[in-house]
């Protein structure tokens, strides 16, 4: 984590250094997960929220990382197990950094729309689950996403889909829920 917020620090000040167009972006969102792979009979995600925010630097073609704390929740059906339902709910900050492109308009555009991708850890807080500690869960879990957004006046909405490269347990003996992709909805303002 000390490595992250360094590294963070460094390009901060580069890009500060640079006197780039600074965006500031808090935002609140709701996120749907889908789990994929795993050895149960049915894993289903449930709906979660985010808060938090980023910081876009540049005008055309941007930078932005940002933090945001997040829940998710997944849903485990096994016909096998005495326990046939079980939920997940994993708390934690995911943290986003993303390169992106204003395709209409720019940042200081009454309106605009942009693209974005790029890649994000998730570093779990807390879990609640009866059966696994938190220790038995990947932390962080790393996902690369894409994404829209469409600035008007001071607001902004962006919608991106984020793919797992990690799976949700780390090497747990007969239990593995697989990768959990999700849905993005953020709103907020930029200043």
């Amino acid at each position: 984590m000390k490595k992250l917020l360094a590294t963070t620090s460094v390009v901060f000040m580069l890009v500060f250094s640079l006197q780039a167009q600074v965006t500031i972006k808090p935002g609140v969102g709701v996120n749907f997960t889908n789990v994929s792979g795993g050895s149960f009979d049915d894993l289903k995600g449930n709906p979660g929220f985010q808060f938090g925010g980023s910081v876009a630097f540049g005008e055309k073609f941007y930078f932005e990382p940002g933090v945001f704390y997040q829940t998710e929740s997944v849903e485990v059906t096994s016909a096998n197990n005495p326990f046939p339902v079980t939920d997940g709910n994993f708390k934690g900050f995911r943290v986003p950094v993303a390169v992106g492109l204003e395709v209409l308009g720019d940042a200081d555009s009454f309106a605009g729309l942009r693209i974005f991708g790029g890649a994000s850890g998730f570093f779990v807080t807390s879990v609640s689950n009866e059966f696994l500690s938190e220790d038995d869960y990947a932390s962080p879990k790393w996902g690369v996403f894409a994404g829209a957004g469409v600035d008007i006046a001071i607001f902004y909405v962006d919608l991106s889909y984020q793919w797992s490269l990690t799976n949700i347990t780390t090497d747990v003996a007969d239990v593995e829920l697989g990768k959990s992709n999700g849905l993005f909805l953020t709103a907020g303002l930029r200043f």
